[in-house]
């Protein structure tokens, strides 16, 4: 199979189904934010972070396909006849739970959080809140989409957890790499 295929050299592309669209389609935005915050989420894991946390990431890097996998499909390319999902897996409620289980977790060993924050700490906490921004970008897309054609409520709320995950994950990092949080506070130069 080759990577290349030139069908998308006019600026359009298909979705899972066959549909052709415009690369710039909601639609591919979506999913598109998806993928890059899965490249990010790797770039965390290649770095030095405990055995645990590459795990979480891994499960959650294979549930961000299979989001993407959601979001690249229309809804009336989503089902067979029988009612069944074409995907082989898709986002459940409790890959949702699994996140928050993980945030509560991680919370639980840091100092309570009294102010903003700057990211920063080391570099596998810096990717963290970049991811973390990817993020709430990929969310903001699945929400435009969700506002001109259905998709599933738990595409938009694992997107939110998974922010939240980051966000704790890259102060978790900093915290157990010795590294003190910088506060923002706002009439401080």
């Amino acid at each position: 199979m080759k990577v290349y295929t030139k069908t998308g050299d006019k600026g359009g592309t298909s979705l899972y189904g066959g549909v052709r669209v415009s690369k710039n389609n909601i639609r591919i935005e979506a999913y598109g934010t998806v993928d890059e915050l899965n490249s990010g989420l790797g770039l965390i894991r290649s770095g030095s972070i405990s055995v645990e946390m590459r795990n979480q990431l891994i499960k959650i890097q294979k549930n961000l396909f299979h989001l993407g996998g959601e979001l690249a499909t229309p809804k009336e390319k989503m089902y067979l006849a029988n009612g069944k999902s074409r995907l082989p897996r898709i986002l459940e409620e409790k890959d949702i739970v699994q996140l928050e289980n993980w945030i509560d977790e991680m919370d639980a060993t840091l100092p309570a959080l009294t102010h903003f924050i700057l990211a920063g700490g080391n570099m596998e906490a810096s990717h963290a809140q970049l991811c973390r921004c990817i993020c709430r970008r990929a969310e903001r897309r699945a929400v435009a989409l969700a506002e001109v054609e259905e998709i599933r409520e738990e595409a938009v709320k694992y997107l939110n957890r998974l922010s939240d995950y980051l966000f704790v994950m890259a102060r978790k990092i900093a915290h157990d790499a010795g590294h003190e949080e910088i506060k923002w506070l706002p009439n401080e130069e």
